[in-house]
């Protein structure tokens, strides 16, 4: 089948042997003329590999994303995450039908890793919760770049990324795309599978995280993010754990695992609203 070329950049702020996986997980995706790889290390971990582009002055996905654009071309750029895994065909299936001409975001589906009923809490919890599904509906619609192809055209117009964000950015381009006129389409058959957090301590700091964007995003773009959960929300909590541990003497593995979750979920994901969104510099 014919499609346009497309430059694959997947940001990397992991090991040495995270960036190996990444490099080999994404020359699994088959590519047709014109197309490229570029794995961007945001760490500078030092992997020598024509397929990784060192990039590590600001420790932020944006600022390696923009940096990884910029090695390549092609009229359209592929956004992974390094903790997804994609089908051998996801580059096509992505253009499986023509984008409309006004057409900058292409978003593909992102599905949670099967978790299963007896695995770790907080997996369970991501994949109950459909963590990593995308919003697509609404005036603030917006892809996230684990799974989301932007023309080239329309990223330069608006000047790619913010790489002075630490999260955030992926929401801050499309509305940024869709102030200047661009419009986004979904394509829900391209799907890959997102791999959460395996600990309770690295799913809170990523909700923590999610929470610095959020308030971030409230302030350059007003009305995007629902108002701050801070009135109720102990007494909500401490309702939710409740039903937890409701949950937990009969036997509910999966209701005991959301009440008990959601209070701390929500309120790292709050007090993140409250820390500055900036990444750090080498």
């Amino acid at each position: 089948m014919s499609r346009p070329p497309v430059d694959v950049v997947i940001p990397v702020a992991g090991s040495a042997a995270q960036i190996a996986d990444a490099v080999t997980r994404a020359r699994g995706l088959t590519l047709r003329e014109g197309d490229t790889i570029t794995i961007v290390d945001n760490r500078g971990r030092g992997v020598a590999d024509a397929d990784v582009l060192v990039a590590d002055a600001v420790h932020s996905s944006y600022y390696a994303r923009n940096a990884g654009a910029r090695r390549g071309s092609a009229p359209w750029l592929l956004f992974l995450d390094a903790d997804v895994r994609a089908p051998a065909d996801l580059l096509d299936r992505l253009f499986a039908r023509e984008p409309d001409a006004r057409t900058a975001v292409l978003a593909g589906a992102i599905i949670d890793e099967p978790a299963g009923p007896g695995a770790a809490a907080a997996l369970r919890y991501a994949e109950l919760k459909r963590s990593k599904a995308q919003d697509l509906h609404g005036r603030w619609a917006f892809a996230e770049t684990a799974n989301c192809a932007v023309r080239r055209e329309a990223f330069d117009m608006v000047g790619g990324f913010r790489a002075d964000a630490r999260s955030g950015g992926d929401a801050d381009l499309c509305w940024r795309l869709a102030a200047a006129g661009w419009s986004l389409e979904g394509r829900s058959d391209a799907a890959v599978l997102h791999r959460n957090r395996a600990g309770v301590a690295a799913m809170l700091g990523q909700r923590f995280r999610h929470g610095t964007g959020a308030g971030w995003l409230a302030r350059e773009h007003p009305g995007a993010m629902p108002a701050r959960r801070w009135p109720g929300l102990a007494w909500w909590s401490l309702r939710q754990a409740a039903k937890g541990v409701a949950a937990l003497a009969r036997g509910d593995r999966d209701g005991a695992i959301v009440g008990l979750l959601d209070g701390p979920a929500v309120w790292a994901f709050e007090l993140g609203r409250l820390v500055p969104n900036r990444p750090l510099r080498r």
